[in-house]
């Protein structure tokens, strides 16, 4: 029976020596995970999918430098060199020939412009005394102004014309989402850029992602940021908008961060309007766990852009020095970032004990039984 003893005994020593079949929520010490040069030699290194970087002040200056330029696809910074809006089917034309108010139709008291007017038909036509139906969809109006000018001049001499837009009703863009006033806003001759429409919209809401405005243009998503607009004053970011273009303002809630591992309370959190911090995603959950975590292992998991040469970014936090703390609070985390903290090797080793300690007491108490019973 002693020899079944020093049995377990000498299991016991070897799972400790071993920690890679160590129970538990915990990566691996292996090289590049704790950016260790003396063990950069060991082990196997990460898969070709994975690049590794120390939080420190050069990453921290390379994410400020990328939230400052956020690129805008060459598409949307394509704008015509004047703006001129062109009238289609649903524009109400106001049409007034000085000096003939014959020819004008008053508006009257109780009749506004855009009810009293030209009304552009489906067909692209209006009809006007004398100059008779014509195709005015697609025009200026100062093109159907001088047309108009032309054709009266048979019948008046010197004709003096005024044309302009009583009513847009032909181009819109679509508002959803977090905004006050969700809904059809229309285009006009007044050039309308992001923040013009948004403010049509009444501004967006409390609960609003102001970093992640989606415009959709022909079937395809762009994602522009309204933060960049008012706090750093991108204006490539404030682009013209143009016909039944969709803007979604998503809710803040919709962007998430995870924090796993040795922490106080293991949860998803909120993105902030503001967003959220390496620090802040700690703090939420409790901090570390000071028993447990191992504070040289924090770590950021982080989807890589499309254009990387590998599919994932992790950056390492070594907390053990306290002036890091100061680098996780002002390094920010992006949606779906996974926050976690690992677990310190002792932990690793009380795991065990806790998996061993049952078998190894049943052994025990049954021995010493078996000695009492032979005395």
């Amino acid at each position: 029976m002693n020899a079944l003893v020093k049995c377990f005994v000498a299991v016991g020593i070897a799972l400790m020596a071993g920690c890679t079949v160590v129970p538990g929520s915990y990566h691996s010490p292996t090289p590049g995970w704790f950016l260790d040069e003396d063990e950069i030699s060991e082990g196997e290194p990460l898969p070709d999918v994975v690049e590794v970087h120390a939080i420190g002040t050069a990453i921290l200056n390379q994410s400020r430098r990328e939230a400052l330029s956020t690129p805008v696809p060459e598409e949307l910074k394509i704008e015509p060199d004047v703006y001129e809006y062109l009238v289609g089917p649903g524009d109400v034309l106001q049409i007034t020939v000085w000096g003939h108010p014959e020819l004008t139709i008053p508006a009257g008291s109780l009749r506004s412009s855009a009810e009293s007017g030209n009304w552009i038909h489906s067909d692209g036509t209006i009809f006007y005394p004398y100059v008779g139906t014509v195709n005015v969809e697609g025009m200026r109006v100062t093109e159907i102004r001088d047309l108009v000018t032309q054709r009266l001049s048979k019948y008046i001499e010197n004709p003096q014309v005024d044309v302009s837009v009583a009513a847009f009703r032909n181009k819109k863009v679509y508002i959803t989402g977090e905004v006050e006033s969700p809904g059809l806003y229309p285009i006009t001759n007044v050039p309308t850029r992001l923040i013009d429409a948004i403010a049509e919209a009444g501004g967006i809401s409390t609960s609003a992602d102001w970093t992640n405005v989606v415009l959709t243009r022909e079937g395809k998503d762009y994602r522009l940021s309204l933060r960049e607009i008012y706090q750093n004053g991108s204006k490539e970011q404030n682009i013209l908008l143009r016909a039944d273009d969709v803007l979604n303002i998503n809710p803040v809630t919709d962007s998430k961060v995870f924090v796993l591992g040795e922490v106080g309370s293991a949860a998803s959190l909120d993105m902030t309007r503001n967003g959220l911090t390496l620090a802040e995603a700690l703090a939420q959950n409790g901090g570390f766990n000071q028993q447990e975590s191992d504070a040289s292992g924090v770590f950021v998991f982080r989807k890589a852009p499309e254009e990387a040469d590998h599919g994932i970014d992790i950056y390492q936090l070594n907390a053990k020095d306290a002036a890091a703390l100061v680098l996780a609070d002002s390094f920010h985390l992006r949606e779906r970032d996974i926050v976690y903290v690992t677990a310190a090797p002792l932990v690793k080793w009380n795991r065990v004990l806790r998996l061993l300690v049952p078998s190894m007491t049943t052994l025990l108490l049954g021995v010493r039984t078996e000695e009492i019973l032979s005395e």
